[in-house]
């Protein structure tokens, strides 16, 4: 009977988990809506997961953009169908991976900086003396990161998208000869608003966990340094795991 008592054990400590990171979670929503707001916080936060992920971002969509173009195109070469090349591209990029691979980005960037930095307080006692102070770790520490998050995640991933299709008209139509005037009214033919909302809202979704997810593991750091160490990288693994198993399912209601 040892190993059905390790899975209970197991089960039992994974609801755990689940349990205090929803209760983490209400207890941020509810200090959103209290007075007063932070705004130099939030903006401070802003930066820190929006403009300072801009360049890995913008280099990650350009990338994929024209690897996506180049495959499109000598997959399609083989039945004709070259036009529709930016088709592809585009729901590609707005659908699946302008949102997915940015929030995977911003988990292994701002993700894990948002857990050491907490950790880091957490094992410093810093948390301790605002609690002591008679300051609200939750609103002081954690709201302007999740406030960031949501923010800033449909923020780049707008930029993703753009950079991504711009790299795949430049390797359809500059390096591989496709026609523009055609390129561009297949991708205008097929792409509609529903794609780029449904993305956006995928991106927000995201934020959230990524925020959420590495908040909480560095608000709950313990072992010193050490400590530090594994919470900045369960903040990663668990945010990128969540983002992959969640998107299939917004895909599954949104498309």
């Amino acid at each position: 009977m040892y190993w059905l008592e390790a899975v209970g054990s197991r089960t039992t400590l994974l609801i755990e988990e689940i349990g205090r990171v929803v209760e983490i979670f209400g207890q941020t929503i509810k200090w959103i809506f209290r007075l007063p707001i932070r705004f130099s916080g939030i903006l401070k936060q802003m930066e820190e997961v929006g403009v300072n992920s801009v360049p890995v971002v913008l280099i990650t969509a350009l990338s994929t953009g024209m690897v996506l173009a180049f495959q499109s195109f000598n997959g399609f070469k083989r039945f004709d169908a070259e036009t529709l090349v930016g088709t592809v591209v585009a729901l590609s990029m707005t659908r699946e991976l302008g949102p997915v691979l940015t929030g995977l980005i911003v988990a292994g960037r701002a993700g894990a900086a948002m857990a050491a930095e907490l950790g880091t307080m957490r094992v410093t006692e810093q948390i301790d003396a605002l609690i002591t102070m008679a300051v609200n770790p939750i609103k002081y520490l954690i709201v302007p990161r999740v406030i960031a998050g949501m923010i800033m995640l449909p923020v780049l991933t707008v930029f993703s998208d753009m950079i991504g299709m711009a790299g795949g008209y430049f390797i359809a139509v500059k390096v591989l000869g496709v026609n523009p005037t055609i390129y561009m009214r297949r991708t205008m033919d097929f792409l509609v608003l529903d794609d780029i909302f449904g993305g956006l809202l995928k991106a927000f979704i995201f934020g959230i966990i990524i925020a959420t997810i590495s908040c909480y593991k560095g608000f709950n750091t313990q072992g010193g340094a050490e400590g530090v160490g594994r919470a900045t990288t369960g903040a990663v693994v668990i945010s990128s795991m969540l983002i992959l198993l969640s998107d299939y399912f917004l895909t599954a209601m949104l498309f």
